[in-house]
């Protein structure tokens, strides 16, 4: 019978811009627009929620008379745990 070897796992290191995305999500969370605002791009936050160390939701706003949805941005376990390390 062959014998597969087991891919290793390895932890990906962070790039210098997910790890100072992280860090601003860390304290607390941001809208996706801000975290656009400050120069973060779409890709970088796409890579953060596919690797779960940011999760994405979205919540109502009222603003005067209207309500928005907003997209919020939060740091996870593992967003946090990656921070550490």
């Amino acid at each position: 019978m062959p014998r597969f070897k087991t891919p290793a796992t390895h932890r990906k290191r962070l790039t210098a811009s997910a790890r100072r995305a992280l860090e601003m999500l860390a304290p607390d969370f941001a809208t996706e627009k801000i975290m656009l605002d400050q120069g973060f791009t779409s890709g970088l936050l796409t890579d953060l929620l596919r690797t779960n160390l940011a999760m994405r939701y979205s919540a109502p706003l009222k603003v005067g008379d209207s309500t928005v949805e907003v997209t919020y941005i939060k740091i996870t376990a593992a967003g946090r745990r990656a921070l550490e390390g």
